[in-house]
C-alpha cells in the first residue's frame, strides 16, 4: 500500500514535464522550483520504483523502456485525474472537506460564529479550520481558502475582496490611570506600544502629526502570536495595541477599551481578502459556497 506522504500524482506530474519540455531547467521554470529539486524529485522517484527512467548526458535526456511505459500511463492517469476533477468541481451540490485557514481576530469575530448556520445549509461539507496569524503556503498546507488581511504579495491566488476594516489604537482604563492619555504622536514615544512577534505588510502605526502623517513602531515590553493575544494584553493593562476596530467595538462600547489618538487616525483601514488556488477557473462547489457565504455575512460596519 502506498505511504499518505507520498504525492504520486504530484510526482507524475514533474515527471511528465520532464519529458515533454526536454529537461530539468525548463520543468523546473513551469513549476516554479529548481532544477536541482526536480533532479531530486525524479531520482527519489526511479528509487521508489525500483527502476531507471531517464537516461541523463550532456547532450540532454533519454527515456529508458521502463520510463517510456511509465510516462505513458502517466498522461493517461493524470487525464483521468483531471477529468474527475472537473466533473468534482462542476457538481452542484457543495460535498466533502474544506479546509481554511483563518487569522485568529476574524475567525474569532466572524468565522466561527458562521459555522452552525453554513454545515446546516450544506451537510455535505466537512469544515477543517485552523486560526493563525501566520501566513500560510495554500498548496503546502493543503488549504481551500485563507483570509488575509493588508495588502496582498502571492500572484498566485485569486482573491476575494470581503471588504475593509478600519484600524483603532486602544488602551485600557487601568493603562491610562497609571500613564497619562497621549495626546499627539510624539507622545506616544512614552508609551508601551505592544505589538506582534512577525513580520507584517504594515510594520507601524500610520498616524497625522499636524498634516503630517508619519509611522510610529510599536516598540514595547511583549510581542505577541495574533491579533486576540494583542487585544487580550491590552484589555489588562499592559499596553496600547492597534487593532481592527471589529475586534474592540464590543470593549469600546462597554469602556473595557479606549480608542486613542482619533483625531489623528488618517482614515487607517486594512482590507481583507479571502484568497485560495483557482487560476483555472474550476472551483468545487464547496469552496464556491463557503466564498458565497462569507460574501454574504461578512459586514465590517
Amino acid at each position: 500500500m502506498a505511504r499518505l506522504d507520498v504525492n504520486r500524482f504530484g510526482e507524475m506530474e514533474v515527471f511528465v514535464r520532464v519529458v515533454e519540455l526536454g529537461g530539468f531547467s525548463a520543468a523546473a521554470r513551469a513549476f516554479r522550483m529548481t532544477p536541482s529539486a526536480v533532479s531530486k524529485l525524479v531520482a527519489r522517484l526511479e528509487r521508489r520504483l525500483g527502476a531507471r527512467l531517464v537516461n541523463r548526458s550532456t547532450r540532454g535526456l533519454q527515456l529508458t523502456p521502463e520510463g517510456c511505459t511509465f510516462y505513458e500511463r502517466s498522461v493517461r492517469l493524470l487525464a483521468d485525474l483531471e477529468e474527475a476533477e472537473r466533473g468534482a468541481a462542476t457538481s452542484d451540490v457543495p460535498c466533502g472537506r474544506l479546509r481554511v485557514n483563518a487569522n485568529v481576530p476574524f475567525g474569532t469575530h466572524f468565522l466561527l460564529p458562521l459555522v452552525p448556520e453554513f454545515l446546516a445549509r450544506y451537510p455535505g461539507v466537512s469544515l477543517d479550520i485552523v486560526l493563525t496569524d501566520a501566513v500560510i503556503d495554500l498548496l503546502d498546507e493543503r488549504t481551500d481558502v485563507a483570509i488575509r488581511a493588508g495588502p496582498l504579495k502571492d500572484s498566485r491566488l485569486v482573491a476575494r475582496k470581503l471588504g475593509e476594516t478600519r484600524m483603532v489604537i486602544v488602551g485600557a482604563p487601568a493603562y491610562f490611570q497609571r500613564f497619562a492619555m497621549p495626546r499627539t504622536p510624539g507622545e506616544l514615544e512614552a508609551h508601551n506600544r505592544l505589538g506582534f512577534g512577525y513580520a507584517r505588510a504594515v510594520e507601524g502605526w500610520p498616524l497625522m502629526d499636524q498634516g503630517v502623517k508619519v509611522t510610529v513602531a510599536p516598540v514595547g515590553n511583549a510581542q505577541v502570536s495574533d491579533g486576540e493575544a494583542l487585544r487580550h494584553l491590552a484589555l489588562a493593562g499592559l499596553g496600547l495595541a492597534r487593532l481592527a476596530a471589529f475586534q474592540v467595538k464590543a470593549d469600546i462600547a462597554a469602556g473595557r477599551l479606549l480608542p486613542v489618538l482619533e483625531d489623528c487616525n488618517p482614515g487607517d483601514t486594512e482590507p481583507v481578502h479571502a484568497v485560495f488556488l483557482g487560476q483555472g477557473g474550476h472551483l468545487p462547489a464547496r469552496v464556491r459556497a463557503f466564498l458565497d457565504h462569507l460574501t454574504d455575512r461578512v459586514r465590517f460596519t
